[in-house]
Parts: structure tokens; sequence; C-alpha cells
């Protein structure tokens, strides 16, 4: 075994070059096989490092631990900590074929990703860029995303375990690290076993820019709507056709202007037209329901299904029809009976000279379903930014801040469990 760990960029080039994306259409478990592959070469990396009771089970988790080496004051075994991270990348964009570049000592301006394509990451459109004068840019050839999201998590995550087994003087209590599949597509905490996993507390590493450690997320739901109209010859339509495509459009139009992803911000929620489809026959439409607040949330689904009614009772009952899930709830609740956790890493970041922020997401996390399941579970940073972009990046630099800071998360556990 090698003295010093190896580098996050290592691990982090490494992993990126594996296709995971999901596909939310497939129904095996994991939905892709690069997710699989990459699960594969984790386990054996684990094995590798030392790490007991490494596991791929038969749905593409990888769980793995490493022993306590101390003990609670008063001689009793300290609740055990977790850390995950996500196989798999977004649907959202292209992730075949990653070609990752690192840009070294940026000295500010655009960032060239592609000549080819005339593609740059410019400060200008994306202003995050301009807090990383001197760093080194991790960003792909803009062909693809880069991927950060999460295997910056899963690099970050390995560099911890690495040198927790490095050294062995390094007090922290029972560690658990699990990989999951398919977050992106809303599955990975579904075959998820908590029970096994064991951890009393864990964090997903999942976030955005280096300091930030997350609480709050979205609760969210999926609505379907289904638009049957009637179709006649346009010479012959008056009083018989009924235009599926203009009923759609109205619809959409019942909906309150300000309430879309691209109006809002913070804890504002939204409706998002996702997906839709159809003809002067038929149209399918996908929405999005998003919000903080439960009560907000709650009137956001109910005033889907008063447009569904309006419109039925304007053009005939069964013209509309809308079906309605929720797919997960803001962690924020089974969180904050153990604001420890938050306060623990905000302690370590402030100790390795940042500032600690804690943003509410503006999405979900395995987090989230996994604090529902009983498994408290907030979110810390990864260092990444413009995630499921092709002009997503990451500084090096505050990978390495990350690997630093789970390391001080899992020393600190100690101290927060005496002092509970």
């Amino acid at each position: 075994m090698s003295t010093a760990p190896e580098s996050v960029l290592s691990r982090f080039l490494r992993y990126v070059a594996f296709d995971t994306q999901s596909d939310a259409a497939s129904s095996t478990h994991p939905s892709t096989p690069g997710q699989r592959d990459l699960a594969m070469l984790l386990r054996d990396e684990l094995l590798a490092l030392g790490a007991t009771d490494v596991v791929l089970d038969e749905f593409g988790y990888v769980y793995a631990y490493l022993e306590a080496t101390t003990r609670a004051a008063d001689g009793s075994e300290l609740p055990s900590l977790g850390f995950i991270a996500h196989l798999d990348t977004s649907t959202a964009t292209s992730a075949t074929g990653v070609k990752a570049q690192v840009h070294c000592d940026y000295q500010g301006g655009p960032l060239v990703l592609n000549v080819a394509h005339d593609m740059l990451l410019s400060p200008k459109t994306h202003p995050a860029l301009a807090n990383y004068i001197g760093c080194d840019i991790v960003t792909s050839d803009g062909t693809t995303l880069l991927g950060a999201d999460d295997k910056a998590g899963i690099a970050e995550i390995m560099c911890m375990v690495e040198t927790l087994l490095l050294d062995e003087s390094i007090e922290h209590p029972r560690i658990c690290i699990a990989f999951t599949p398919d977050e992106e597509i809303g599955r990975g905490a579904d075959h998820f076993d908590v029970a096994g996993f064991g951890a009393t507390y864990a964090y997903t590493v999942d976030g955005g820019a280096w300091g930030s450690v997350e609480y709050e997320n979205f609760n969210a739901a999926e609505a379907r709507i289904t638009i049957l109209g009637v179709n006649i010859h346009p010479g012959h339509a008056k009083g018989k056709m009924k235009n599926a495509l203009l009923v759609a459009m109205e619809f959409n139009s019942l909906l309150p202007d300000g309430e879309r992803p691209e109006s809002t911000e913070g804890y504002r929620g939204f409706y998002m037209l996702e997906n839709m489809s159809g003809t002067v026959e038929s149209v399918d439409m996908r929405y999005l329901i998003r919000d903080h607040n439960r009560k907000k949330f709650d009137v956001k689904k109910q005033r889907l299904v008063f447009i569904t009614q309006a419109l039925n009772e304007k053009y005939g009952t069964g013209t509309v029809v809308c079906d309605m899930d929720d797919t997960y709830y803001n962690m924020r609740e089974k969180i904050e009976p153990h604001m420890h956790l938050i306060d623990t890493v905000k302690s370590a970041i402030r100790d390795l000279g940042g500032d600690p922020e804690t943003p509410p997401v503006r999405g979900g996390t395995d987090g989230a379903l996994l604090s529902y399941k009983g498994l408290p579970c907030p979110n810390i940073c990864t260092g990444g930014h413009n995630f499921h972009s092709r002009f997503e990046f990451v500084p090096v630099q505050s990978m390495e801040k990350t690997c630093e800071l789970l390391v001080e998360v899992a020393k600190r556990a100690v101290r927060a469990a005496n002092n509970l």
C-alpha cells in the first residue's frame, strides 16, 4: 500500500471515464450497465484499500466499512457514521465519451472548452467561475457533461477512506460507505438497505460549491396530464372539433407565469412543464411540482386539480385527466432533531478556512429519501458547479478541501457523540 493517499484528481479522472448515465425507461437495477461497471471498480478499490465487509449487491449498491478506532468517553460504542454518493449521471446532457480536461492556474476570462464547436465557459455567463482565480479547473470538452455530480463525491469519499485507513491514529467512529445507482432518476433509495447499512447518521456527498452543507430540499410531485380531443376534417369542424393541443395550451396558461424554474430561486417553488407531445386528438403533458413549504406544495398540487375540473366543465367530462404522485419530501423536519450533524460540518468548514453556508437544495437527494426511511442524512458539498450541463466544472482545490472536510467530519463525530 502506498504511504500517501492517491490524489482526488487522479481518482476523479478515472471515474468520469465511465458512462454511467441512468435510464428512466429501464426496468433493470441498476438501470444501465455502466453503473455496475463503475460499482465493480469501486468494490475492488475498497477491498484493495483494506475496507471491511465490502459488498456489491444484486441491485448495484456498493457497501463498505471502516471499523471504529475509538469508543465513547463512557466506553460505549460510538454512533456509526455514513457517507454516500451516487454512481449515475444526469440524463439531461450526453455522458458518453467524457473527455475531461484540466485548465491549470486559471487567471480569469473565458476557458476554451472546444475550439471546433466554439464553446467557452465564461464568467460572464457563469459568474461563479470568477471565484477560482489561481485554481485548476476541470471541465469536459463541451460535448458532454463532466460528471462531477456525483463522481466528485465518490472520489472525495474514496480519498477519505484511504486517509483514514493509512493513518490509524485518527480517531473516528465506525464509518459506513455506500455508492448508490440511479439517483438522477429518483430510484437511488429504492433498494437501499438502511438496516444492513447500519449507520446511525449519514451524509450524502452530493452538493455544490465548497463550504455548503444542506438540510432543506424541495417537496416534489409529478403530474401526468392527458387531454382527449375530437378530430375531424377542418372544413367541417364547426361545433364538432375539440382540439386537444389548444386545450393543453389553455391548461398551461392557467398556471401562474411567475412560478416557473426560470423565474424562481431560493425558497420559491415552481411548476415545470417537462414534456409535452400530442395531436389534435390527444396530448400528454408531464409537470414537475416543487416547493420547500409543505402547505404551498399542497396548494400547488390542488391548483392542478382545480384546473382539471374547470376544463372538464368547459369541454366535457373526461377531456382532461390528471394523475399525480408525490416523489419525495423536504428532509428538514427529519434533520432538525439532529442539528449536531449540521453544526459539526459548519465548524469544520470554518476551521478549514471556509465560510459555511446552508442553502436550500432546489432539487432532491438520496439523503432526503433516506431521511424518511429513518436515516437522517443531510448533504455535503462536492465543490462542483453547473451540474447536468456541458458547462459543468469543478476546481481541483475544492475537491481537495472536501476530502479534508470529510476526514474532519469523521473525527469530529467522536466529539459530537460525547456531547449529545
